[in-house]
């Protein structure tokens, strides 16, 4: 029979849910990451924060890096789904694009910490994403709508993927600027403040993008 001490031992020492494990890593790594940065990311510190013990995190992350790439290729997924669903509502090519490169950035405002992640200088290797086409292909996504608009005479003549980059570019960097808090100074402060703007600067690289009608 366990003394009283024993007992009092037991229900201090941390503990997890089983099959809650991986999401409460996951979730301790985002708040982490987004009040203290990347300099107080480790396996110990996340395990501290989700309540269990240091080596619970080995039962699914090898390693700080493993555990990133998770984080990465959760995040693709869920912009990949913000894409596709915001780009579902357009009938045209122009307007598929427009709701592609909008909704990249309001995930990158929406998710920072993610964002971060995904794009961040943490991997020895580039996470594997999956097969084109899969839940994590948002640049398959943005190839699939230039590719649409050629086809229908839409867009300049162009290569599909030096335009698509062109395209990525624009909004990444405006995503980035969000994140980084560097537009504050011009009042963009909130995520409708955010998604106004991404729709003009897609407004304007459309006007670049959109053949003329005498061509």
């Amino acid at each position: 029979m366990a003394t009283r001490g024993t007992r009092k031992k037991t229900a201090d020492k941390p503990h997890y849910h089983h099959g809650d494990l991986r999401r409460a890593l996951l979730d301790a790594s985002l708040a982490l990451i987004s009040e203290e940065g990347f300099g107080a990311l480790s396996l110990r510190e996340v395990a501290r924060r989700a309540g269990v013990t240091h080596a619970a995190p080995y039962r699914h992350f090898a390693d700080k890096e493993a555990l990133l790439v998770a984080v990465a290729e959760e995040g693709f997924r869920v912009m990949t789904a913000r894409m596709k669903e915001r780009m579902a509502r357009e009938t045209t090519p122009e307007g598929r694009l427009r709701a592609c490169g909008v909704a990249y950035v309001l995930f990158a405002m929406e998710h920072p910490s993610h964002f971060r992640v995904m794009f961040g200088p943490h991997f020895t290797q580039p996470p594997q994403l999956g097969p084109p086409g899969g839940d994590t292909d948002a640049f398959g996504l943005l190839v699939d709508s230039i590719n649409e608009g050629l086809r229908a005479g839409v867009f300049r003549e162009g290569e599909p993927q030096v335009l698509a980059l062109a395209c990525w570019s624009m909004v990444h960097g405006l995503g980035s600027l969000l994140v980084d808090r560097k537009l504050e100074f011009a009042g963009v402060t909130t995520v409708a403040q955010a998604e106004a703007l991404a729709e003009a600067h897609t407004r304007v690289l459309l006007q670049g993008l959109v053949r003329a009608t005498s061509d």
